[in-house]
């Protein structure tokens, strides 16, 4: 299906490109899994063919097959007639489950691939799913016939079939579920679906507004805050996609906002690392764009994620660690990357008028800011009580709802222009 071409040249995807695009790794365990008891079962009986089959709009498709046979007949994706098949008849009962030669057996001896291929001992259960339902069968055979076979080799068999049908029934639930996660993400992947507030960064020495931070809002599908709908993105493989478009469009108000003030947009280590920061960061003023590092799992190639912001920071690219002291990875954050802006987590903030060990902690990163040259925006800021606090501290950058709450763009270019005696609490 073609679809039109968005107002920024991108092509929209349709719903199955974008589940294409979204598969991940996570299946990868199962499909594992199957392999190696194909593998198994093939080895533990001398078979020459394992393989799992799934019955579909009447044909026999080989979902999963053994790998290490050599010059095998069966390869995966390939189907056939499922009535040409001997899964059918072991299904409905024409033929035993068990068949020590195929070439005595009247059924069995009728059908092509028994002397084509040839047929010899061949084993086959249905593989059920939770309903009672027949997915397919799990199968072996052997060139040669095979009567040593038996009724212990035949259980042996259903075991291995029913952890198999436990295995895709797990598999088929996560392919719903990234189904569903896909149409509900679609919209926000297109313009119509994601809304981009600013919300505004005061500066408590100049008193003004010097900044805005970037914040996603999703306008279609059930009402959650964004955070859950990055995590759904990340869970089936779309939250590169959905954070880059999140960007892109926090980034549209640099034409609009006054030269003089940035915008802050967040991207997570593992995204950045993928390398796609210079589809929306090229021909951008980075010298008016912060960088927020965000997530809170530990990074493993702190090495590589500098190397590949360093050629945005050499243009200008100021770096922020967000939600400082909201958990180790920050401070890990901290020590690797040495950011120009370490912003406190509005966790540390709230009521810390009130709470001397969120002030220590606090006057902690500001003494830090200072012998590294980096500069503290605290988060979260809700009461005078809180900014006085924090100024106190020596932190001069605030944000938070008694600042001002996050807005669209035109109420954000008019809080640009705001008169400062209006005070504190009164941007919004």
């Amino acid at each position: 299906m073609l679809l039109a071409q968005s107002n920024h040249g991108r092509k929209q995807l349709s719903l199955s490109e974008l589940l294409l695009e979204g598969v991940t790794s996570e299946s990868k365990p199962y499909q594992d899994s199957l392999l190696q008891m194909l593998a198994a079962i093939r080895r533990h009986l001398k078979m020459d063919v394992a393989f799992i089959s799934e019955f579909s709009e009447g044909k026999r498709v080989f979902r999963q097959v053994d790998p290490q046979t050599a010059d095998n007949p069966v390869q995966p994706g390939a189907g056939d007639p499922l009535e040409a098949s001997f899964c059918q008849r072991v299904v409905d009962g024409r033929l035993p489950e068990l068949i020590p030669d195929a070439r005595l057996n009247p059924v069995a001896a009728a059908l092509p691939p028994t002397h084509a291929l040839p047929v010899g001992a061949h084993l086959s259960v249905p593989i059920r799913m939770q309903d009672g339902s027949v997915y397919g069968t799990f199968c072996c055979f052997s060139r040669a016939a095979d009567n040593s076979l038996d009724e212990r080799d035949l259980n042996m068999m259903r075991v291995f079939a029913d952890v198999a049908g436990e295995l895709i029934e797990r598999e088929r639930m996560q392919a719903r579920r990234r189904e569903e996660i896909t149409l509900r993400l679609r919209p926000a992947l297109e313009d119509d679906g994601l809304a981009i507030v600013y919300q505004p960064i005061y500066d408590l020495v100049q008193h003004k507004v010097v900044g805005f931070e970037a914040l996603s809002r999703f306008v279609k599908g059930p009402e959650r805050s964004p955070d859950v709908w990055f995590s759904e993105a990340n869970e089936i493989g779309l939250g590169g996609r959905l954070e880059a478009h999140a960007v892109r469009m926090s980034l549209e108000g640099l034409r609009d906002l006054p030269a003089d003030i940035y915008v802050s947009v967040n991207m997570s280590p593992e995204h950045i690392l993928e390398g796609t920061m210079d589809q929306f960061f090229q021909g951008k003023a980075l010298h008016r764009v912060m960088l927020e590092i965000t997530e809170h799992a530990v990074v493993e190639h702190y090495d590589e994620l500098v190397r590949k912001i360093r050629p945005y920071r050499d243009r200008g690219l100021k770096v922020a660690v967000d939600d400082a002291g909201a958990g180790y990875s920050s401070f890990r954050h901290i020590l690797h990357l040495m950011p120009d802006r370490i912003k406190l987590d509005m966790s540390l903030t709230r009521n810390i008028d009130g709470d001397t060990s969120r002030r220590a902690l606090a006057a902690a990163f500001a003494r830090f800011s200072e012998e590294t040259g980096s500069a503290i925006v605290a988060e979260g800021v809700e009461t005078a009580a809180e900014m006085h606090t924090l100024q106190a501290l020596g932190v001069t950058r605030i944000q938070g709802f008694y600042i001002g709450r996050p807005v669209a763009l035109p109420a954000a270019i008019q809080l640009c222009s705001a008169d400062p005696a209006n005070g504190m609490g009164k941007l919004h």
